[in-house]
């Protein structure tokens, strides 16, 4: 059963009250860009998680095959044993993904946001953790079946949704021991120094036993994002900034010793000759936010293509039996390249016209020559492409008469 899936409805709904409620109390943690930028990622992994999912391997599958010591009855106390286990799995997936400059750069896009709300929790990654899948192998050989395993690593993702808003202060103290919390995630989201690694737990919070646990502190205020701010709104940047910095470092670097094992250092070591020749700028205070300028009608506009591609990929994971590897990768990179469009329109950008048009096109090739789509869906499509470049058009010819004046 596919729980992500089934969630996501009740997702935007609670970002929709969250919003709301935030606005009520006069709470500025949403900016439109942001918000659309998290779920943009967010819609982009689901993605990717399908084309991988084409690829017909798993090393879960292998060893708990060839090599599981035990074999678990389906129970309640088998699903119980498996939730916790796995958490406790998550956490060494999750540290490691903080503490390794290699898995860093799987995780470094969920902690991009300058801002968090439950749009926050949806950045998730396009970048495979080459590491982290070692740390659920021991599940495998204790004998849990990989549907199991799927199934609580998808109840374990739910439950982190929630701890993603500033709507929330405190749980009872009771609670904010035992479990994540709002709180302590938040510490976990902050990029000040007395906050940085900390509270890596998923649900529960192992933190407290092995010494990574941090409270959060009402004199040192939470200042959200990473030390070295992404400024853009490029979905696609966004998840490989931090791969391309490391390649950029190891083909600098002289060092060939470094050239091989920067890549598993701790987190943001760089070859003492690439260090000295090209600084990084680093800030773990506060700083501007990194926003591009919208019109009330590009902002119309951006949240009308989000719907669009939304509806694509709800589509597309809904009729992933019904299509074919080659059709995988076609829709699936097609969508991903309208998130990159959408990007382009975020930031003003003279060829976001242009990407929209070969947007609107893919789909368009994808609808009439290699998927069987009703006639009436391949219509609607053309029309609100039509459309939408016409309205785009507008708004990019109303910006260059504003900028003439």
């Amino acid at each position: 059963m596919n729980y992500i899936l089934m969630a996501i409805p009740v997702f935007f709904v609670l970002i929709m009250l969250e919003l709301a409620w935030t606005t009520y109390k006069k709470q500025d943690v949403y900016r439109l860009n942001d918000a659309v930028n998290s779920l943009a990622m967010g819609i982009m992994s689901r993605i990717t998680q399908i084309l991988y999912a084409a690829v017909p391997f798993s090393f879960y599958v292998y060893f708990y095959e060839d090599f599981a010591l035990f074999e678990w009855q389906s129970n309640v106390w088998t699903w119980l044993a498996a939730f916790v286990l796995y958490d406790f799995s998550y956490y060494w997936v999750h540290r490691i993904g903080h503490t390794m400059n290699i898995s860093w750069a799987s995780h470094v896009i969920h902690h991009s946001s300058e801002e968090y709300n439950l749009s926050t929790a949806l950045r998730q990654t396009s970048v495979p953790n080459v590491i982290g899948w070692v740390f659920y192998i021991p599940l495998a050989f204790m004998g849990f079946p990989p549907e199991i395993l799927v199934a609580v690593g998808s109840l374990n993702l739910l439950y982190q949704f929630w701890v993603h808003t500033q709507a929330i202060d405190q749980m009872p103290r009771w609670y904010e021991f035992i479990f994540v919390t709002p709180s302590n995630h938040r510490v976990h989201h902050a990029k000040n120094k007395m906050y940085v690694d900390k509270n890596f737990g998923g649900v529960f919070l192992w933190d407290r036993l092995f010494g990574t646990f941090q409270p959060e502190l009402k004199e040192e205020k939470v200042i959200f994002g990473i030390s070295t701010q992404l400024a853009s709104w490029n979905p696609v940047w966004g998840n490989l900034h931090f791969l391309a910095a490391l390649c950029q470092d190891a083909w600098r670097t002289k060092s060939w010793k470094d050239k091989f094992t920067l890549w598993f250092r701790r987190t943001g070591y760089r070859p003492a000759d690439v260090e000295a020749k090209y600084p990084v700028v680093k800030s773990n205070q506060v700083v501007d936010k990194y926003d591009t300028p919208l019109t009330l009608s590009a902002k119309l506009y951006v949240i009308v293509q989000l719907t669009v591609i939304s509806l694509g990929i709800f589509v597309m994971m809904h009729n992933i039996e019904n299509l074919v590897m080659h059709q995988h990768f076609s829709i699936g990179l097609t969508l991903a390249f309208a998130l990159y469009s959408l990007g382009k329109v975020q930031e003003g950008n003279d060829n976001a016209l242009l990407t929209e048009l070969m947007k609107y096109g893919l789909l368009m090739i994808n609808l009439v020559w290699l998927t069987t789509t009703p006639e009436w869906l391949s219509l609607t499509t053309l029309s609100i492409g039509v459309l939408s470049l016409i309205w785009l058009y507008s708004i990019q010819k109303h910006n260059n008469e504003m900028q003439t004046v």
